[in-house]
């Protein structure tokens, strides 16, 4: 038994982390080719199997049909608030002049495993216009282009409620 709760060989959560890992190659790869999803299936395999072993944060994922579907619905949220962003940035750009307000603003989360949070830093880090720059404990420090409230519950209802309430009832 190793420290995340399986055994030597398959350490506990190395199966969804090796799912989550070869998803992610084939469609970066966009291509459905055997030699494509054979090298991606042993090159995640490793990751995964390193992952896994190193920690135990993949073994709190607990894929239930209703984890699933938020899984989906928070899939669904981030490419509409990466949408959103992107179109936004887009008006920044192409704006006569730039009435942007950029300042640091602190939220905080619910979320309460590592995975988790990881899941929302980066989904906050991709859309454009936001970066979080540190966590410490249940709050993130985050850089956004354009303030539009100093308010950490009203900033939390924009930057972070979005993903939170699907990632909450995936990872926890």
């Amino acid at each position: 038994m190793n420290r995340s709760g399986g055994n030597a060989l398959v350490p506990k959560g190395m199966f969804t982390c090796w799912i989550v890992l070869f998803v992610v190659w084939m469609i970066a790869n966009s291509s459905m080719a055997w030699e494509v999803a054979l090298t991606g299936g042993a090159i995640t395999f490793a990751i995964a199997h390193a992952f896994a072993s190193a920690s135990a944060a993949w073994g709190r994922v607990n894929w239930t049909p209703s984890a699933f579907y938020h899984f989906l619905a928070y899939l669904g949220t981030f490419i509409i608030e990466l949408v959103k962003a992107n179109i936004n940035m887009l008006a920044y750009v192409y704006a006569p002049s730039i009435g942007i307000r950029p300042g640091i603003v602190r939220v905080r989360t619910r979320l309460t495993s590592p995975i988790g949070r990881l899941a929302l830093a980066n989904s906050i880090a991709l859309t454009p216009g936001s970066l979080v720059l540190d966590l410490k404990g249940d709050t993130f420090y985050i850089h956004w282009l354009d303030v539009m409230t100093t308010d950490a519950d009203e900033a939390a209802a924009i930057l972070v409620d979005p993903f939170e309430r699907h990632l909450e009832k995936v990872f926890g």
